[in-house]
């Protein structure tokens, strides 16, 4: 439809969703997030796809935070509600069974910050800036970026970002681990699709277990973590592309996967 706020292209096996609300620095608002929620549900279910880039409108912005528009005017109730919502979008984006790469392309704010880090990979311009500014407002984050950010950059990073507001560049956020890679502007797009088709060519059972494995591991005990690892290398010893790959290796050639 013409006034999605989403535009949807496939390229193979990569899903590539684009925030579409240029207008607005591709600001997150309740349509947004809930097309974003239906977006990333349509991509787990379509078999085609076995990978996902998500990335903003325009050469300003990934996204440039929360619609404050839309926010100024919520009750303490339905601000609530209106975190719980973007929370559970980006929660079922973390946990998804297919990759999802962050393609930074400019400001990444506030809950754009929170959406790329809910992402698998992120790769960023080297001219975009993130930062997490919700102190300027008289906020604190609302879409996970104080857990999100403690558990990828550390406790002084997080308190340094959050507590100041100010934005801090690509090449920082690198240093801190809150993106992968930092490109030049101008190869932003081709460096990522060229992740997304390497990761697509992959085997999709064995993307997935190593999704959980990592999600898993991160909110448990070693030797929880452990257990569940071992449990997810015996299941892809049951699939095909196991077959396939053990073969194509000791007979010295290209594996062709299918998930299954």
């Amino acid at each position: 439809m013409s006034d999605s706020p989403l535009l949807v292209a496939d390229e193979g096996a990569v899903r590539t969703l684009t925030i579409h609300r240029p207008e607005r620095l591709n600001a997150l608002d309740s349509g947004t997030i809930h097309a974003l929620h239906a977006a990333f549900e349509a991509a787990v279910a379509d078999a085609a796809v076995r990978v996902v880039v998500l990335t903003g409108s325009g050469p300003k912005a990934f996204v440039a935070g929360a619609d404050i528009a839309e926010m100024s005017a919520l009750t303490a109730v339905e601000a609530r509600d209106f975190s719980l919502r973007g929370q559970r979008m980006m929660r079922f984006v973390e946990k998804m069974p297919k990759p999802v790469i962050a393609m930074v392309n400019g400001f990444a704010l506030g809950g754009g910050l929170e959406l790329a880090m809910s992402c698998h990979l992120r790769i960023a311009a080297d001219t975009a800036k993130v930062g997490q500014p919700e102190i300027n407002l008289g906020l604190v984050p609302g879409f996970g970026g104080s857990q999100r950010l403690l558990r990828l950059a550390g406790r002084a990073a997080t308190l340094e970002l959050c507590l100041t507001g100010a934005p801090i560049p690509a090449e920082r956020a690198l240093q801190l681990g809150i993106v992968n890679r930092v490109v030049p502007a101008a190869e932003l797009q081709a460096e990522t699709m060229k992740l997304a088709a390497q990761l697509a060519s992959s085997a999709p059972l064995a993307l997935r277990g190593l999704l959980d494995c990592v999600n898993v591991g991160g909110e448990c005990g070693i030797e929880e973590g452990l257990e569940y690892e071992s449990a997810q290398f015996g299941l892809v010893f049951s699939s095909e592309d196991k077959r396939e790959g053990t073969s194509a290796f000791l007979e010295k050639r290209k594996p062709t996967f299918t998930g299954r």
